[in-house]
């Protein structure tokens, strides 16, 4: 009976397999303005058979339903689980090994740096308790010349060995000292260039047909990581094209260091979503606006007697000083190097050319896409009305060629770094216009000119009459052109009607109030500029905004 049963239960102790685990490596990583997908190999010695592989070092924050897992034809993965509290007595510790070496060795080291510590601390109580017991006082001691000679040699002797044990305890302190300091270099940079190495975990079971090494490729999006597009504009003059590097700023937090990857960024955002889309019918019905208490609703808003307090959900409002209120639903509820760039029908991607290393710590790593030479004319613009500045502006025609994308910008402009500026492709003009910052050397002065100025009073009404002087004089050494733009007010009250006086030969845009000046100066030219306008309104009444 016994031996019956031995049996039976031996193929359970035959078939009962340890886990193999095995540390993935990251090979390629394509990164989203969102996420990331992260691809990752690993190699693993397996027995024909059942098998459970356990893979370390993925990201602790994946997206356990985009996992997928390649593996040669003689393989078939029964089932993958995502874990990241793996606990097994199998599981070896391969972290960082050579640091516990070294770490062994300076607590060694400090364990030697104290016992040294204790006996120097003994020798010097032994060489103070010697010097106080061989105070000889003369006759006084009671000592004959035999027995103070004889105590003479023996503190001689006694003196001179505690010395030298002194002189070796030193000296073998400061060797450990110096080890100790090597150890503790040795140990900073070897942790400066340690890889992360991540919780998570992917269980796997396996049946392969055949024993040998199995090369695995995992798959998977993680939304710890992100990038975003941001640029340096260089000019040299007004003159030559704009010098653009298109870079990236890589962000990754997902737990696992990217070393010598292959980095695609893209532009585009992953479907995660494996549903197809089905209509559903779609009927027409009346909007019927509906009562509630002292509430008439409509859409997501409420329209609020304002002289009651509001209860609702627990929530009390009072408007008290006002005529009129809309409060909304919710607010009832609750108070330098080259890519290749592929430009897809939805998204633009860029392939780096050379392996990158993205570390995960949350700091902004700079990748360079591509630099760009690009052809661009300059002009200067000026509202001197809200600021005495002119803005030089840089046009490109045709832009959509380049693939730019939304994003900062530095600015640098004859090797000074004025500012920055944001680029926006998704503009509707044809031509991409850039600030490339202010140029002290045009200067610009709006006065208004008093004796052309003033009010005067009749019956009913007052004219009131402002004329306003423009003087522009370019202090460069090149001509430039330059637009020059200002405004005089709209009425939409008939009581107050609006003269243009004087346009000072500008462009009048009579429907939106503005005047423009297109002009070129030569060097150190100067022009000035006059336009007037008159108000009529009624003499009891004061206009707020003038």
């Amino acid at each position: 009976m016994k031996k019956y049963i031995f049996f039976l239960f031996l193929p359970a102790v035959l078939w009962a397999q340890k886990p193999t685990f095995v540390t993935a490596k990251v090979d390629a990583a394509t990164v989203y303005f969102n996420a990331a997908e992260i691809s990752q190999s690993a190699n693993v010695e397996l027995p024909a058979g059942t098998n459970e592989i356990v893979i370390k070092n993925v990201s602790e924050y994946l997206n356990e339903s985009t996992v997928l897992i390649g593996a040669p034809p003689s393989v078939t993965v029964l089932s993958v689980q995502f874990t990241k509290n793996y606990i097994s007595e199998y599981d070896k510790d391969e972290q960082l090994s050579a640091l516990k070496s070294v770490r062994d060795s300076i607590k060694l080291i400090q364990n030697q740096l104290a016992q040294i510590g204790n006996e120097k601390n003994a020798v010097n109580k032994t060489l103070e308790l010697l010097d106080k017991n061989q105070q000889v006082y003369g006759a006084n001691s009671g000592l004959n010349i035999l027995d103070l000679t004889k105590m003479v040699d023996y503190y001689k002797t006694k003196r001179t060995e505690l010395s030298n044990n002194l002189l070796a305890l030193n000296e073998k302190e400061t060797n450990l000292n110096d080890l100790r300091d090597k150890l503790n270099s040795k140990l900073s940079v070897n942790e400066s260039k340690a890889e992360n190495i991540s919780n998570g975990k992917l269980i796997l079971q396996v049946m392969n047909t055949t024993a040998g090494n199995i090369p695995l490729k995992i798959n998977y999006l993680s939304g710890a990581a992100t990038w975003s597009p941001f640029y340096d504009l260089r000019a040299d003059n007004v003159s030559s094209p704009i010098n653009m590097l298109y870079k990236a700023q890589v962000t990754q937090n997902t737990g696992i260091d990217w070393k010598k990857v292959k980095l695609t960024l893209s532009s585009g955002t992953p479907s995660q979503s494996n549903q197809i889309p089905e209509l559903n019918r779609w009927f027409l019905r009346y909007y019927n606006p509906y009562v509630v208490g002292n509430y008439s609703r409509a859409k997501d808003t409420v329209s609020v007697d304002i002289q009651e307090v509001v209860v609702m959900g627990g929530i009390k409002s009072k408007n008290r000083n006002k005529s009129t209120a809309e409060i909304s639903e919710e607010d009832l509820r609750t108070s330098t190097v080259n890519s290749e760039i592929k430009e897809n029908q939805l998204n633009v991607t860029f392939e780096i050319d050379i392996p990158y290393d993205i570390l995960s710590n949350g700091k902004q790593h700079s990748v360079a896409l591509k630099d760009l030479k690009i052809p661009a004319s300059y002009k200067y613009y000026a509202v001197p009305r809200l600021d005495p500045d002119a803005f030089l502006m840089a046009e490109i025609g045709d832009y959509s060629k380049y693939n730019l994308l939304k994003g900062e910008a530095n600015i640098i402009f004859e090797n000074m770094y004025v500012g920055k500026t944001f680029i926006n492709p998704n503009d509707t003009a044809d031509t991409l216009r850039l600030g490339m910052g202010k140029d002290k050397r045009i200067s610009i002065k709006r006065e208004k000119i008093a004796d052309k100025s003033g009010t005067k009073f009749f019956s009913s009404y007052k004219e009131q009459t402002f004329t306003y002087e423009i003087s522009v004089r370019n202090n460069k050494k090149d001509a430039v052109e330059l637009t020059l733009k200002d405004q005089f007010p709209l009425s939409t009250n008939k009581e107050i009607t609006i003269d243009l006086l004087e346009d000072g030969n500008a462009s009048v845009d009579k429907d939106s109030g503005y005047l423009s000046w297109e002009m070129k100066l030569a060097p150190n030219e100067s022009r000035k500029l006059r336009f007037s306008y008159k108000i009529r309104s009624p003499k009891d009444k004061t206009i707020e905004n003038l």
